[in-house]
């Protein structure tokens, strides 16, 4: 420790020998002060190649006068040995190129060590200005390494080895002198930039550099390719700058001093690499929005170099710009497939970059693409193959999504953000003792993994561990204060727990994070559990409030009436209610669906069975669907893609070739789009006209389409039904035609076809029909949409416990009587006329 202390002191020592050296050089009188005139001069010598005005050193040398008062020495004797000093401290001076300039004979160390002290006795920091470094910015180097002129040979030298890392990269560093002078001056200006705001009082003393004491190493990382772009260009870690303040406006106008000299190069070629050093620094400052302008006009300098568009695509993205950023990425990786092997070390981080661009906006499987291609030409790139793993798991491929991650960790066993999506694929497929193990070894790698700790806090309350559940639910609250998912989650741990009013406080409390009302109704119905407890000769209570119940066979549900729906048909429906929910697609109106028919031309293709078919790849299929939800957020929109991945691009798609039918993907999913049923399925009917096989056949499909379609239909919405009729279909050929009338007949038979559309309709119109204080005898919930009424003993159930065949354990019948009411009027009625009917019975009794 005291060696390296040593080393300071001497390091501090030879910088104020060389102020001594330059401030003496210039004291011709020997007052111990440089008057203006003394000063004037210092500031021509260090600028040689620069010719300044009258006016512009009368600028400079007011600006340091008034800036640096308190060094001033009185009866005219101007700038003290401590104040210039003072200044080079402050950035408003390079000490070395100053001393190289000016050709001084080099600093002796132990002549310099008896003035080590000079700097310690220095006034306190005054903040620089920008006239003061006007002399420093206007130096102009403009020769190209090894052309003749500009700076001396030892100037590249001497900025090369205290350049930053890509400054002398052999592919993407600097190639021309003038670009490094430039990067110094930079330098200097950034320099100041950060001592003033940080003088001003950042609270953390982060502006500018580093992450401060977030607690971003804590969280998984956000999908950056940080083999070429450095964590500087991730947004995550960006400590911000005041961009409000007058430090920050003044910096601008002397960063456009730069631009300025760099635009004034000899040749393109030469401001081009200036504009990227400038745009390059500025991003290592995390100062995207100054780099982006620097790179951006690089782009117009060069339009086909990939360099320009990869970095300003970083910085866009670094901006929360995410669409831009992929527009950028997207011709980089146009100029680099130009360019040949020219490119090839930087196509895969294009391809990585891109992918994470697109997952931004929720574009998941285009990602995979990406990402794949990355791996393919780089297969030790081992970020690429985790980003792979991750974005597979999310549209719900969890086998793919497990090789990928392994490889990935093969390749990097430290990875912790790989063992944590590792796990979280190894229990999407029921693999629970290694996801326990993977999620462990994340936390072992990083402590403090929030994701790692939180998933596996969902895997024990999975298993039922409530206890552990909520232990690590209260760890993630611990590094995450403001989690409301674990918050929620550690309430319903303690439920799970029987600790009511813990889980009621938890409960409290996410709802203070979030305001959700899912979350306001859950501490509604914990309140409405606990009051209305159920009496002890009714049933047994489960712990939680519930009353105990029984699922009986559907046998024994009766209907009174054929309005009640069957139990099995609202089953079915509330299925795929629920998937209409997930992707949303029930707010997509039909008709988008039939413009992007009329709008979107797909070249024909043949398929293995040599039938022609519009066929695309699943990633151009999402382009689509992104147009028609185009009102979700990039996260819903990544669950919808799940969602519609899981349950219909698996089923199209079942020889996994990653090509989808187009047409026949729009008449599954027009059903369920929003709209009247018979317009829905009028675009049912124009999407099979709109394959290739129906064309020319006058507005009638064939029968063995329409057969086909029915079949995929029912294997997607009801697969238990769906599957056996598939084997069956296969292979099968009809060539009859059928018109929209012979289509509607076949398409509404309720056992063959798709009739319980007219019971999804029903629960899309009741969605918000409640039944005033009537709840469910099972799940005690508000009844929301049919009320199911036992006639003979009177209790009720919501949809949900109906279809589920359960019933009040205190009531074991030989079959149970519903009648369904879609609101409460209908009951009055009933009730009305059962009290008319009773009535005259009693009359003609009497």
């Amino acid at each position: 420790m005291a060696l390296s202390a040593s080393a300071a002191a001497a390091g501090r020592g030879s910088r104020a020998e060389k102020v001594r050296r330059i401030f003496e050089r210039f004291d011709a009188n020997g007052d111990g002060g440089l008057d203006r005139d003394e000063m004037a001069q210092l500031v021509v010598a260090v600028n040689p190649r620069v010719k300044f005005s009258e006016d512009q050193i009368s600028a400079i040398l007011d600006e340091v006068f008034r800036t640096y008062a308190e060094f001033i020495l009185p009866d005219g004797k101007g700038l003290s040995l401590q104040g210039l000093l003072r200044t080079y401290d402050d950035g408003a001076g390079d000490v070395d190129r100053d001393f190289l300039a000016l050709s001084l004979p080099a600093v002796d160390s132990d002549a310099s060590s008896a003035e080590i002290a000079l700097g310690d006795a220095a006034a306190p920091s005054s903040p620089p200005s920008g006239a003061a470094v006007a002399a420093s910015l206007l130096d102009d180097h403009v020769k190209p390494l090894g052309a003749g002129g500009g700076a001396p040979p030892s100037f590249s030298s001497r900025a090369a080895a205290a350049a930053p890392a890509w400054a002398t990269s052999p592919n993407h560093g600097i190639a021309f002198d003038s670009s490094w002078g430039l990067l110094d001056d930079l330098e200097i200006l950034v320099k100041r930039l950060r001592s003033k705001q940080q003088r001003k009082g950042s609270a953390d003393g982060s502006v500018g550099g580093g992450a401060g004491n977030s607690n971003f190493d804590s969280f998984s990382e956000a999908g950056w390719s940080r083999e070429i772009s450095g964590a500087a260009d991730s947004a995550s870690s960006a400590a911000p700058w005041d961009e409000t303040s007058r430090d920050y406006l003044t910096f601008v106008k002397e960063l456009a001093v730069l631009r300025t000299r760099a635009d004034a190069s000899r040749s393109r070629e030469e401001a081009f690499d200036n504009h990227m050093v400038i745009g390059r620094a500025l991003s290592e400052h995390r100062l995207f929005r100054d780099a982006l302008a620097s790179f951006r006009r690089a782009c117009e300098l060069q339009p086909t170099d990939v360099r320009s568009h990869f970095r300003a695509g970083n910085c866009l993205y670094a901006l929360g710009r995410h669409a831009e950023a992929k527009e950028e990425y997207l011709l980089a990786l146009e100029a680099a497939e130009a360019g040949g092997s020219q490119s090839a070390d930087i196509l895969p981080q294009i391809h990585v970059n891109l992918g994470i661009a697109m997952e931004a906006e929720g574009m998941v499987l285009g990602a995979c693409e990406h990402y794949r291609e990355a791996a393919i030409l780089c297969p030790s790139h081992a970020r690429a193959l985790k980003l792979l793993g991750s974005a597979l798991f999310g549209v719900g491929e969890y086998c793919a999504a497990e090789k990928a991650l392994e490889e990935a960790i093969f390749l990097k066993p430290d990875y912790a953000d790989a063992h944590c999506d590792l796990g979280s694929a190894l229990h999407a497929v029921g693999d629970d003792d290694r996801a326990i193990q993977e999620f462990q070894k994340a936390i072992d790698l990083k402590p403090g993994h929030v994701d790692a700790l939180y998933n596996l806090g969902g895997l024990n309350m999975d298993a039922g561990r409530f206890v552990r559940a909520a232990e690590m639910y209260t760890r993630v609250l611990s590094i995450r204060p403001n989690h409301w998912r674990a918050q929620l989650n550690k309430a319903v741990a303690l439920l799970g727990q029987g600790e009511s009013e813990e889980a009621k406080k938890a409960l409290k409390e996410a709802f203070k994070m979030t305001q959700r009302v899912e979350v306001y109704d859950a501490i509604s119905h914990l309140k409405t559990l606990q009051k209305k407890k159920p009496k002890a000769s009714k049933g047994k209570d489960d712990g939680q409030g519930e009353q105990a119940y029984v699922v009986v066979e559907a046998s024994k549900f009766k209907r009174v009436g054929r309005k009640t729906t069957l139990r099995q048909d609202l089953a079915n429906a509330l299925d795929i209610r629920a998937f209409e929910r997930m992707t949303k697609l029930g707010h997509c109106d039909v008709e988008l669906v039939r413009k992007e028919m009329n709008e979107t031309d797909v070249p024909v293709s043949y398929s293995g069975t040599g039938i022609p078919e519009k066929s695309i790849r699943k990633a151009a299929l999402e382009v689509i669907l992104r147009r028609l939800l185009s009102f979700l957020k990039p996260d819903t929109f990544q669950g919808a893609i799940k969602a519609i991945n899981e349950r219909i691009l698996s089923v199209l798609d079942a020889p996994g070739s990653g090509r989808v039918d187009l047409g026949m993907f729009f008449a599954i999913i027009a059903p369920i789009c929003s709209g009247p049923v018979e317009r829905r399925k009028r675009v049912v009917f124009d999407a099979l006209l709109w394959r290739p096989a129906s064309e020319g056949s006058n507005g009638q499909i064939r029968r063995s389409d329409a057969l086909t379609y029915i079949k995929l239909l029912r294997a997607v919405y009801i697969p238990t039904h769906g599957a056996s009729d598939m084997l069956e279909m296969h292979g099968e050929s009809d060539p009859t035609m059928v018109s929209y009338t012979e289509f509607l007949e076949m398409f509404n038979d309720p056992d063959w076809g798709f009739g319980i559309l007219s019971t999804l309709v029903k629960l899309e119109e009741s969605d918000h029909i409640r039944h005033g204080r009537h709840t469910c005898s099972i799940c005690r919930y508000p009844i929301i949409g049919s009320r199911f009424k036992e006639t003979k003993h009177s209790f009720s159930l919501c949809n949900r416990c109906y279809s589920e065949g359960k019933v009040p354990s205190a009531f074991k019948l030989d079959e149970y009587r519903f009648k369904e009411y879609g609101n409460e009027s209908e009951a009055l009625i009933d009730k009305c006329m059962c009290f008319n009917l009773h009535s005259k019975k009693l009359d003609t009794d009497a």
